[in-house]
């Protein structure tokens, strides 16, 4: 009977200092994640930018956003929290959007994330995404669109603005809401 104890004793011993070595071995190689932001691959990241553009037309811009990474090889920046204000002769309109990309050699721009455009008229819309072609000078988006403006609410699966021509399209299928009658 000494000897089984004695025996059951060396192998509980045996069996703490196996799980204390592995303890102890695990504890050196713990491995620990970085607080902050995740490193970016981005060639330059910038808090609280602002960038502005007359064109010869008298139209003017202004973009600002929280953070900023400039992408140097692609020609591309990222935005966080975007906000864009144009001035457009007598007009004037707001976009802002949760993220987005600035192209410098186009001027092309992409907002995404709950997209709200307001102008100073009292027209408002609303998108999850909506992309500018400096080029073509157009606004669109192929997500789905709500417009509010002055008892009118419509909604579509699409919108095209060629800003040359003053001409915008909502693309069905559409549905529009007037909330106060005609000729009032």
């Amino acid at each position: 009977m000494d000897r089984l104890a004695r025996r059951i004793l060396a192998v509980v011993i045996v069996f703490v200092l196996v799980v204390a070595g592995i303890l102890v071995a695990r504890s050196r190689t713990l491995r620990t994640e970085p607080t902050g932001p995740a490193p970016s691959a981005a060639d330059l990241n910038i808090k609280q930018v602002q960038l502005e553009e007359e064109s010869a037309g008298g139209s003017r811009w202004q973009l600002t956003a929280d953070q900023a990474s400039v992408f140097d090889r692609q020609g591309r920046t990222t935005l966080h929290r975007v906000r864009v204000r144009v001035q457009d002769h007598d007009r004037t309109w707001t976009i802002v959007g949760e993220e987005g990309d600035f192209y410098r050699q186009t001027q092309n721009l992409e907002i995404r994330g709950n997209v709200v455009v307001t102008s100073g008229d009292g027209f408002r819309l609303e998108t999850r995404v909506l992309r500018w072609l400096g080029a073509e000078r157009r606004l669109w988006t192929d997500a789905p669109v709500r417009i509010y403006r002055e008892g009118v609410v419509i909604d579509g699966s699409a919108l095209d603005v060629l800003t040359k021509e003053e001409a915008t399209t909502v693309t069905g299928p559409v549905r529009a809401v007037f909330t106060r009658g005609f000729g009032q």
